[in-house]
């Protein structure tokens, strides 16, 4: 096994297993590196997963994500798993989790083309809304996500909402009603920064500041113990005339 590495670097047009043709780097994280690639036989574009051979022992952390994903495969905020293939690289086999390609843009990307960086806050309940109710479908089975940020959301605006739709699936420590909580926490926080974080929090209304709860874990789970409680806040929270 070569050194630990934090790029693959495969240019456009290199032929993965012989079945896929890289069209682009989509990102990359601590388990390895995601680029687009094209399916040869059909054109059907695909996302492939590279997962770094140190970060991969014995093909554990692959086929676990794998698993994670045929289980959940009901949960539509989730990408779907293809297969998964082997090619080598650097001079080592490298494992490939071949999986639906979701298009749209990152949420930080989409981010950072709004005015000041940031949505207004219907348009941040809306988005928060897309996210807690399909996060909502990995805790009914008893499931979380894991590592829930602007860089694992990909995003399309349709109408008056958005379209979401999750990256990754990390397996942490602990029980998974703890893991389920600090997925409600961290939805909590990314209301938080897409409505400005602490440049805007002083005047945000009273319900979104209820729903933030000055981001302290203990109040946040008084009142949401799951993504389903959150999403149903969110769709009945009355609000104030003024």
């Amino acid at each position: 096994m070569g050194a630990t590495r934090d790029s693959f670097d495969l240019q456009p047009g290199r032929v993965l297993a012989r079945k896929f043709e890289v069209i682009r780097r989509l990102g990359a994280g601590w388990e390895g590196e995601v680029y687009l690639v094209r399916e040869r036989a059909t054109g059907i574009d695909r996302a492939a997963k590279l997962f770094f051979p140190e970060r991969n022992p014995r093909n554990r952390t692959l086929n676990e994500y794998a698993r994670r994903l045929h289980r959940l495969r009901e949960c539509p905020i989730l990408v779907s798993y293809v297969t998964q293939e082997t090619i080598r690289a650097h001079g080592d086999d490298v494992s490939v989790l071949i999986s639906e390609f979701v298009d749209g843009e990152m949420l930080c990307e989409f981010l950072a083309r709004q005015p000041g960086h940031r949505l207004d806050v219907f348009q941040g309940l809306h988005l928060l809304h897309a996210l807690a109710d399909g996060v909502s479908a990995i805790h009914a089975n008893n499931d979380y996500h894991g590592d829930l940020h602007a860089a694992n959301v990909i995003v399309r605006r349709l109408g008056l909402g958005f379209e979401v739709r999750l990256l990754d699936l990390h397996r942490w420590p602990g029980t998974r009603s703890s893991n389920i909580q600090e997925d409600v926490c961290n939805l909590v926080r990314l209301l938080y920064d897409v409505l400005g974080g602490p440049r805007t929090y002083a005047k945000h209304p009273p319900e979104i500041k209820g729903v933030l709860r000055g981001l302290r874990r203990t109040l946040i789970l008084e009142s949401f113990r799951t993504a389903g409680d959150l999403a149903l806040h969110l769709e009945t929270m009355p609000w104030e005339s003024r």
